[in-house]
């Protein structure tokens, strides 16, 4: 949920221009709250900060760039999806370093 709530937020982000736009401007407060309230679940039942913040941030950064690609008329290069994989490595690598 604090994925979905922050994705949410991003794009709405976006479409708010500037804040000029009313309705997507309270979608992004509302949506980054809700995003840090369910990530402070998510630790509170135990998840470790680095492995939630990490999951967060890359599937956050992968979701990003596949929405701007598809709905908002963005591009990316090899070299930005490179970096994507590169994010989504780094945080299993977070993961895989931390089991015993």
């Amino acid at each position: 949920m604090a994925i979905a709530s922050e994705v949410t937020a991003t794009v709405s982000l976006k479409i708010s221009e500037g804040f000029s736009k009313l309705v997507p401007s309270i979608i992004v407060v509302i949506g980054y709250g809700a995003a840090f309230y369910f990530l402070s679940q998510a630790l509170k039942r135990g998840m470790a900060i680095g492995v939630a913040y990490g999951v967060w941030s890359a599937v956050g950064v992968a979701a990003i760039a596949v929405i701007g690609v598809l709905f908002l008329d963005e591009r990316l290069t090899a070299v930005q999806i490179g970096g994507i994989g590169l994010v989504i490595l780094g945080v299993l690598a977070l993961e895989l370093g931390g089991a015993h």
